[in-house]
Parts: C-alpha cells; sequence; structure tokens
C-alpha cells in the first residue's frame, strides 16, 4: 500500500527567551500576536498542521494560578474552524516564568501542572510539544551563556537536559489524563560533529550528546550508555534517571530540526580562520565552524544523512519539524526544496516521514545574534510581514506548490544553494563569479552596463547565484525596438531588470529629448517587449516625480506632480508602463550611494574635504538616501516574490544634504567645517517611505556599512593618512 503524502505542516516562530531580567517574544517582535488574519494566511497557504504556542510564561508569567487564554482561544479557534491541526508548544527556547528555571528541582512538575491546565482548556488538541530542543536550550543557556541563566557548565547543560525532559514525560503524562489518545512530537537538533583528528575525542562527546534528547525520552539512558554515570554523578538524581529510563516519554512522533548550521567541524588551526574568534574545551584551543564550508565534507554533510541517522537508531516516524533560512528569497527556496526531496528520498528508502514544516511562517527577528542584540533584524520567512498585511513571499509559494503535490519548478532552481557551490568555503571564499553550470541556466536580463546600478546587480546575482546577462548599449540599445528583440531571442531571459536611462539629472533641462528618450522611450520599447513575452519587467523611477511640498515623506499613492524635466521624464515613464503591463514592477528610489564606486555624493563630500575644499549642501533639500547593496538585495526579493506596481525603496529615515555630508564626515572622522550651506537654500522635501511595506534598513546603518565595505573611499583614507 502507498504511504500517504508527505504533508505541509508550518510553524510560527514564537520562542520567549529570557536574557538578564528581560524576556523577548518573537510572537511579539514578529507582530503575530496583533494579527489574527495570520491564521487565514495559513490556511490559504495550505498548511494541515501547525506547530502553534501556548507557551508557559505568557499565559501565566507571574503566577502558576494566575492564567489568561483569552488571546489563545481566538487564534485555536480560528485554526480549528479552518481544519488545521494543532500541535501545541509550552516550552519553546525558555526556561519558565520567573518562578521556576532550567535548572529548577520542580520545573518538570510545574510545567505537567500548567499542562494540565492547558489540556483542560483544549481537549480538543492531541499533538504537543511540551519542550522544544531540549538539549539545544540547555547549550545555549547553560553552556554558552547565551539565554538565562547564563552559565558556561557542561554539567549545568545536562542537567537543564534531563529537567526539560523529565518536565516532557510528565507534562505528557498529565495531558493523557485529560486527553488520552495525545500524541507526543518531541524536537531537537542533531548536527553531527565533524573535526581534525587532533579533536576527535572531543567531536566523539559531541555526537553522542547530540542524541541525548531522544536517548532519555526513549529511556536508553541506563547501565552502558554513554552518558548514564556522568549524569547519575553531576546531573540528575538515580532516581529521575530511572522514572526516565522506563521509556514512558517515547516520542510518538521525532522533529526533527536541521539547519545549514547543524553539521559542525572542529579544527585547532585556528590561524586558518582568522574571521572566527576560537573557543577551548579546557583541554584545547580550537573553532567551530558550519561543515558545509568545508570543502572536503560536502558529502558528509546534509539533511539526508541527518534523516537516515534518526530514522536507523530510532526506527520511530520522523516529522521535518523546522524548515528555515535566514538569507535571500533564492536560497530560501533552494533549502526548501532540498529538504523536501531529501525526505522524499529517505521514504523511498523505508523510512516513515510524514510531514515538512515551514518554520518561521511570519519571520523572525535578531536571530542572527541568537536574540542577544536588540537590533531589529529581521528575517522573512514564507510571509513578509514589513507591511500592513504580510505578503507571501516566493518562499510561500513554493511551499504551496509542494504541499500540493506539484513538481516545484522555478529559474531560481537551476542553480544549487550557495552551500553547494564553489567558492563558499572557509578555504576560499569568491562571491564574485557565478559556477560553470550557471551557463545552462536561465539568466536575468540587466540592461545598463556602465552605470552605478546594473554593475552592483551584476555583483550581487552572482553573490546570490541568480545567472544573468548584463549588457551595453552595443549590445542592447534599449530605444531600439529591434535591439530589444534580437537580446530577448539571443539571451532568453526569464526577466528583464532595466538600469539604463539618463542619469544626470542637472543636464535634463538641456537635454530634454535625450532625457526623454532615454527614461520614457526605452523603458517603453521594454515592457512591451516583455508583455508580448511573459518576462517580468523591473525598472527604477525617481523621487524627482514629485515638487517636494508635500510636508511629509511620499507614499506610492501620492500623485506625482515633478518641477524639472527628469522628474517629468521619470513620471511620464510610469503612466506609460502601468498602462502597458500592470505587472511590472517600478522602483522609485532616491539619492542612491554604493561602495563600489566613486560616483555618489558621500564619496565626493569625503574626497573634497580631505582636500581641504568646501563642500556647499542643502540644509533645506530633504532626502532619503538609499544604500545601493540594500536597494538591489531588495528589488531582486521583490522580483522573486512576483510584486508588481510601483514601490518605494529608500532606507529608513531621511536628512537633508546637509546633514548626510556631516553624517559621512563624522563616521571618517573628517573637518565637518567646511560642509558650508549655500546662500540660496529654497526648501523641498521630496523624502520617500512606503504604505506598501518598509523593507530596507536604517539609514544610520547603512552609511555605517557604506564607511566599512566601500573599497575606493578606504583607499582615498588610506592614502590621506
Amino acid at each position: 500500500m502507498k504511504p500517504p503524502a508527505l504533508e505541509l505542516w508550518g510553524g510560527v516562530e514564537c520562542s520567549v527567551v529570557r536574557i538578564g531580567d528581560e524576556f523577548r517574544n518573537q510572537v511579539v517582535e514578529t507582530g503575530h500576536a496583533s494579527r489574527l488574519s495570520d491564521i487565514d494566511a495559513m490556511a490559504d497557504l495550505g498548511v494541515k498542521a501547525v506547530r502553534y504556542p501556548i507557551i508557559w510564561e505568557t499565559v501565566a508569567p507571574e503566577s502558576p494560578d494566575e492564567l489568561d487564554f483569552s488571546w489563545h482561544d481566538e487564534r485555536l479557534k480560528r485554526l480549528r474552524d479552518h481544519g488545521i491541526k494543532v500541535i501545541a508548544g509550552l516550552v519553546h527556547h525558555g526556561a519558565g516564568p520567573r518562578y521556576t528555571s532550567l535548572l529548577d528541582p520542580d520545573f518538570a512538575d510545574k510545567l505537567a501542572a500548567y499542562a494540565t491546565r492547558v489540556a483542560k482548556r483544549y481537549p480538543w488538541i492531541d499533538m504537543w510539544t511540551p519542550v522544544n530542543e531540549p538539549f539545544t536550550t540547555a547549550r545555549f543557556s547553560c553552556l554558552y551563556g547565551h539565554w538565562h541563566p547564563h552559565l558556561h557548565d557542561i554539567n549545568s547543560a545536562f542537567r537543564a537536559t534531563v529537567n526539560q525532559c523529565l518536565g516532557t514525560l510528565r507534562a505528557m503524562r498529565a495531558i493523557r489524563k485529560v486527553s488520552p489518545h495525545s500524541k507526543l512530537i518531541a524536537t531537537e537538533d542533531v548536527g553531527r560533529t565533524f573535526s581534525t583528528p587532533e579533536l576527535a575525542y572531543q567531536a566523539e562527546h559531541d555526537n553522542g550528546r547530540r542524541w541525548l534528547t531522544f536517548d532519555l525520552l526513549f529511556g536508553r539512558v541506563v547501565e552502558g550508555h554513554q552518558f548514564r554515570r556522568w549524569l547519575g554523578n553531576k546531573a540528575a538524581s538515580q532516581e529521575v534517571l530511572d522514572e526516565l529510563a522506563k521509556g514512558e516519554g517515547r516520542p510518538d512522533i521525532i522533529g526533527f530540526d536541521h539547519y545549514l548550521t547543524s553539521d559542525r567541524f572542529l579544527d585547532h588551526r585556528t590561524e586558518r580562520y582568522p574571521d572566527v574568534e576560537p573557543g577551548s574545551n579546557g583541554r584545547d584551543t580550537y573553532v567551530d565552524v558550519e561543515a558545509v564550508r568545508v570543502a572536503k565534507l560536502r558529502p558528509k554533510v546534509g539533511p539526508g544523512l541527518r534523516l537516515r541517522e534518526i530514522w536507523e537508531r530510532y526506527r520511530t516516524p520522523i516529522a521535518i519539524t523546522e524548515v528555515h533560512h535566514g538569507c535571500t528569497r533564492e536560497e530560501q527556496v533552494r533549502w526548501l526544496h532540498e529538504m523536501w526531496t531529501a525526505a522524499e528520498l529517505e521514504r523511498a528508502r523505508g523510512a516513515d516521514i510524514r510531514a515538512v514544516t515551514v518554520w518561521a511562517l511570519f519571520g523572525l527577528v535578531d536571530w542572527r545574534s541568537l536574540l542577544t542584540k536588540k537590533e531589529g533584524a529581521y528575517d522573512a520567512g514564507a510571509f513578509d510581514t514589513r507591511s500592513d498585511i504580510p505578503r507571501p513571499t516566493l518562499f510561500a509559494k513554493a511551499a504551496a506548490a509542494l504541499g500540493r503535490g506539484d513538481r516545484l519548478e522555478h529559474p531560481v532552481l537551476d542553480l544549487p544553494g550557495w552551500w553547494r557551490r564553489p567558492g563558499r568555503t572557509h578555504a576560499r571564499r569568491r562571491f564574485e563569479t557565478l559556477p560553470r553550470s550557471a551557463a545552462n541556466a536561465r539568466p536575468i536580463l540587466i540592461t545598463g552596463a556602465t552605470g552605478t546600478l546594473g554593475q552592483a546587480f551584476a555583483r550581487i546575482c552572482a553573490h546570490r547565484g541568480l545567472p544573468f546577462v548584463l549588457t551595453e548599449r552595443s549590445q542592447l540599445d534599449i530605444c531600439d525596438e529591434g535591439s530589444i528583440a534580437s537580446a530577448i531571442a539571443r539571451v532568453k531571459p526569464w526577466a528583464i531588470i532595466n538600469t539604463a536611462g539618463f542619469v544626470r539629472t542637472w543636464e535634463a533641462d538641456q537635454k530634454p529629448d535625450e532625457c526623454f528618450l532615454a527614461n520614457v522611450t526605452g523603458p517603453e520599447l521594454l515592457a512591451k517587449a516583455c508583455k508580448l513575452h511573459g518576462i517580468p519587467f523591473v525598472t527604477f523611477s525617481s523621487d524627482l516625480v514629485f515638487d517636494g511640498q508635500l510636508g511629509r515623506p511620499y507614499v506610492e499613492p501620492d500623485a506625482p506632480a515633478p518641477l524639472c524635466e527628469y522628474g517629468r521624464s521619470k513620471a511620464e515613464a510610469e503612466a506609460r508602463l502601468i498602462s502597458i503591463d500592470a505587472g511590472a514592477l517600478i522602483v522609485r528610489t532616491s539619492a542612491f550611494f554604493g561602495p563600489w564606486d566613486r560616483h555618489n555624493f558621500l564619496f565626493n563630500t569625503i574626497e573634497q574635504l580631505r582636500r581641504g575644499e568646501d563642500v556647499f549642501a542643502s540644509a533645506r533639500t530633504i532626502v532619503s538616501p538609499t544604500y545601493v547593496p540594500d536597494l538591489v538585495h531588495a528589488t531582486l526579493d521583490l522580483l522573486l516574490d512576483e510584486e508588481k506596481g510601483i514601490w518605494h525603496l529608500t532606507n529608513q529615515g531621511s536628512m537633508s544634504w546637509h546633514e548626510l555630508a556631516q553624517a559621512v564626515a563624522d563616521h571618517t572622522r573628517s573637518d565637518a567645517g567646511k560642509i558650508i550651506v549655500p546662500d540660496h537654500d529654497e526648501p523641498s522635501d521630496t523624502s520617500l517611505t512606503s504604505s506598501r511595506g518598509v523593507l530596507l534598513r536604517p539609514l544610520d546603518r547603512a552609511i555605517s556599512d557604506f564607511v566599512d565595505s566601500s573599497e575606493p573611499l578606504r583607499r582615498l583614507l588610506d592614502e590621506a593618512a
């Protein structure tokens, strides 16, 4: 009999982590807490089940007898109405409310008491994850010191692991008294550790403890187990270990969480990794790096191998309970495709794998620092929540297709993920070129090879593994219909990005015909050709379509009112493109500056100041300076997400040219006293923001990144020094 098809499950990033005396709640930080409509979005995606939070710290934060389920009542009812099964999570990377902790001897009983209250409230829920990733949480809290109680002690980490596993067992015992048929889905990351021969002993230790969560729950930590004596001597009482050894906590489904960073490599040759801070186990000093970045290990890493290991070890049904990659859209889809393919392959070999879970449906915040820094760094999931209504991304559309049983087809899959492309190992980093296999991949056609934006798209497409053809005017004249048709026939692009045009804004009033030809006729002809061939089209507009007299930042629906010839050409182009192809993506931006060339206001300002020259900069002309790498990445994401119409893409914030000059002078410790306001300084504010979604980071971080990353600026500063 053919087994049921893989199910698509979903998950809401719901960690409630205590750092010092403060709690961080990802449900709040991603905005899910205030959007009931997210439940409807899950249903539209087609998920059959969802890992959903009923987190202890949020329901009973101050007292075990003071519980507030009002938020959960509304959302769980909506999930049930949609027919989405609920996998209830009670503790997710947390340590419980303030009245307990991972090292509290009564942690398990307190959790069981809470589980009883939850089960009685929602007796229809029959799938549970009382504690998410016990050993991973213990490592981050008690071994690496990231989260409360911020320890660096292996014995405390083991004690916390046993406590959480005991809590899982007792919580399920309590739940089953209310709902006898409830199932336990126990989750853990079982990434494997590799090492140099000198560190084989540490790798052996790590590879034993990666199974500790499941070995405890399955009742395998008995006499003769690698860690039984250690745990009995330093982490747990014999009574507790004996209770776990009975196997009552055996999972009904193993939750397999696996990330690109899960498999590790330990290397004592620390000098080979100048950018990696080494650590120590008290005996040896070494680096701990991602195994996917070690070329010789690539055949030994990946989800398929780890799935096979866990199936052969436990012979218990498996669900892949977290699939997420905090990266660009195409890499997220490549990782999902690899995970889904691995699951199907292992199923064909006999493993009982039930589902693949799209994790972090609504993204996550500050996981790049494991929540230890409040930077507001957002990584999108299946939905991008930076819009008023979360937008489904390419990742969501790919997941929905797989969930329907469709074959996943998209040009981004013509190349593998970065972890399988050359040049991404620690031994050799190379981001600027595409692999040879890209020659057979469907490309993006980019116009404007001589411009800052065209060059930036080429560089970033190479970095992201998006094959492209960058054309100059001799190869594609955007004002020549025949040239456009010939280029499309030759290149066979799946999308066209137009960065060509008349860019000398100060000359447009003297050369209106030339400006109109490049900025209106060219994009119009490209849009018509793309419409004819069914090719997505992206082009760029400007803040100068506005007159600067509105008194607030402009948003997409605001009516253009240009004052100059350049602005009039861009406004006319917008109108024509929208009438030709409603599917075209038109990006309005402003005053962009990039790290790879000298042609921008920031570099020119520092160059003049270093020469001792005055810099004249208006204090009353307000703009939205935009960092080119941020602009290009966001544009590519919108293209992949199949977004249409006008989007404003600028870094968050606005300032006058005078303030911008002062900011970059301060960052480079240049003499800001030479920055002068001109005598005739007319007020104007063409700053942009977005009613569709603010996607770029704050401006001050972009300026800081520019100063740190600009190669021409670094050379200039070195010469001056």
